[in-house]
């Protein structure tokens, strides 16, 4: 094993080319062969400008201005035009968020991966190219099958997938792979099986990895050490199971509070506020307006690097006293929650069965959801939670069986219910930033679910929506992409709101949130639980259901394996899909988690 460590970055400067902000300064850490450094933050932070200057690169309207990233000893930034492209792929290589769009959907991953293998080994024969590429399948999990090679992309699950763009970067054997938050769209079983990956590439490759990732509890279970970023510095380092267990930094200790588990018995707790824009950041420490410890020190003079222990440095004046306390506030915050409101639920679902093009998708579904409850649908990508989801709203029309609102039924497609049917169950997708028209103003999308109000219908202000969901008058006028994720999705759940709904659908809906905004939103969801909002809650993520849901239905192949009141269900599993899933979702344990893959 080569002496010294497989990477070094040293005072990184990453500024906005047109204005010399910064947007990543002074940025150093280092990581040892075999070793993985988990690189989290919340969104915005840096995370990924600094993933990217490892390979040498910068986005469009960013340049590196300074510093060093040495990777095997050679500094990538000392290199230009083609000396830096040989070396991308064969020194470094790069795993992106979302194989479906890095992957070309037009060639097949065997092409893909030759060339990848290719153009860094010009004098390979045929021979000698299959076995490499057949080994690189084998090498993260998949079978060494030609038939493999030979399909296009969407021919994979999205398993498969992630795997095959985690084989690309493979292939060459580099030194440094940057894997960026490469499972946050997969489900807890899948993301176990990649997180397994990579711990055996570590392990049998000497390659070391640079996780990017919001989720603590997945860099708990697989980094061994941890770098926390915030408004583009560094605000906490050290071994995982140091800085996870005992963290010295508000900052961290409010990103721990936000991590859900399925253990849990209290609501999550967020960061108030947000991160500045890189524009925007104050002197002293950028943390100190969100931070209830800050002094007058924190408001002026930057915080310097403190050795809380060994290899644990902090960057706050007053490392040490931020410990992650007991959850008594938390728990004591959340209200009881409400009996069932008589044997009249809100929703009944009886036998449904729903198909795409005669592919069956569920089969005999049924649930009941109660006045002011929620009910959380789980289970793996593909068990039929969104169809479920959609076929209530009126979304999904290829199904049979009764859908019951208020003891009426309703009809297969919105378009065949009244408009009060319509109005009382809504719908807020997974994705704020493909839910919302780009080209209108929040102003206009707030205003278009208005229109079905009928003639003379009570019509309140749009500010009224905004207030229920802590957002202020003045992003009226804005369009979404001035908005945060987490801003997003709060005028996704305004408009969701602004009719007065009964029952709200809700697929997905911090999965493209970063842990705190999730946590944020997640109490903003069960406050209004509280106030007497019903509540359908889809997710892969168990653990989320404690904090927002009373009841539980867990599916599996399109079918309802278990179901019954959450704490039972998830204290005691009956269902061996119940007991996979959470065997499989990762948790920031109370002792800290070392991850020695």
């Amino acid at each position: 094993m080569p002496d010294g460590p497989a990477v070094q970055v040293t005072d990184l400067v990453v500024e906005i080319s047109a204005t010399g902000t910064p947007v990543v300064s002074g940025v150093s850490l280092q990581l040892a062969v075999g070793q993985v450094l988990g690189l989290v933050g919340e969104s915005g932070c840096g995370k990924t400008t600094l993933a990217l200057a490892l390979l040498g690169y910068a986005r469009r309207g960013l340049r590196i201005r300074s510093g060093s990233v040495a990777i095997g000893g050679t500094d990538l930034l000392s290199l230009r035009g083609h000396e830096l492209e040989r070396l991308r792929g064969r020194l470094v290589s790069y795993v992106p968020q979302d194989p479906a769009s890095a992957l070309n959907p037009g060639r097949r991953v065997g092409i893909q991966l030759r060339e990848t293998l290719t153009v860094h080994h010009r004098g390979l024969q045929a021979p000698e190219v299959r076995d490499r590429l057949l080994g690189a399948l084998a090498d993260v999990g998949l079978a060494r099958q030609e038939s493999l090679l030979r399909r296009f992309p969407h021919q994979l699950s999205g398993g498969q997938q992630q795997r095959i763009a985690i084989a690309m970067a493979l292939v060459n054997r580099p030194a440094l792979i940057v894997m960026d938050e490469p499972t946050t769209g997969l489900d807890v079983t899948t993301q176990a099986h990649v997180l397994d990956t990579i711990r055996e590439i570590c392990r049998t490759q000497n390659a070391a990895v640079v996780y990017v990732s919001h989720d603590l509890a997945v860099v708990s279970s697989l980094a061994n050490n941890v770098a926390v970023m915030y408004a583009g510095r560094m605000a906490e380092s050290g071994p995982s199971a140091v800085v996870l267990r005992r963290p010295s930094h508000p900052y961290v200790t409010g990103l721990i509070r936000a991590v859900p588990d399925a253990a849990a018995r209290h609501r999550l707790t967020g960061i108030p506020g947000q991160a500045p824009e890189p524009a925007a950041r104050p002197s002293g420490c950028a943390f100190a307006p969100r931070c209830s410890l800050a002094i007058d020190i924190c408001r002026t003079v930057d915080p310097p690097p403190m050795a809380v222990a060994d290899d644990h440095i902090s960057w706050c004046h007053r490392a040490g006293q931020a410990r992650v306390t007991s959850q008594d506030e938390a728990d004591a915050a959340s209200a009881a929650q409400p009996e069932a409101d008589g044997p009249e639920p809100l929703l009944l679902v009886c036998h449904l069965n729903a198909w795409y093009g005669g592919t069956p998708v569920l089969a005999d579904v049924s649930i009941r959801i109660e006045r002011g409850r929620c009910l959380a649908v789980v289970g793996e990508s593909g068990s039929g939670k969104t169809t479920l989801a959609r076929a209530i709203a009126g979304l999904h029309r290829e199904h049979d069986g009764t859908v019951m609102l208020d003891g009426q039924a309703l009809g297969r497609s919105a378009a065949q219910r009244t408009d009060r049917q319509r109005r009382a169950v809504q719908y807020i997708f997974q994705n704020p930033y493909g839910s919302l028209n780009p080209r209108r103003t929040i102003r206009r999308i707030l205003e278009q679910p208005l229109r079905h109000l009928p003639p003379g219908g009570q019509r309140h202000p749009l500010t009224r929506a905004l207030d229920r969901v802590s957002l202020p008058a003045t992003v009226l006028d804005r369009y979404p992409h001035q908005l945060s994720g987490g801003q997003r999705q709060r005028v996704a759940i305004a408009r969701a709101l602004i009719l007065e709904p009964e029952l709200l659908v809700c697929d997905e809906v911090t999965s493209a949130l970063d842990v705190s905004v999730q946590a944020v939103i997640m109490r903003l969801l069960d406050d209004l639980r509280q106030q007497g909002l019903s509540m359908l809650f889809v997710t892969h993520n168990l653990g989320l259901v404690p904090s927002i849901a009373q009841d539980v239905v867990v599916m599996a192949s399109g079918q309802v394996v278990e179901s019954g009141h959450a704490p039972a269900v998830l204290a005691r599993p009956s269902s061996p899909e119940t007991a996979a899933l959470l065997a499989a979702l990762p948790r920031l344990e109370a002792e800290g988690a070392a991850g020695r893959p």
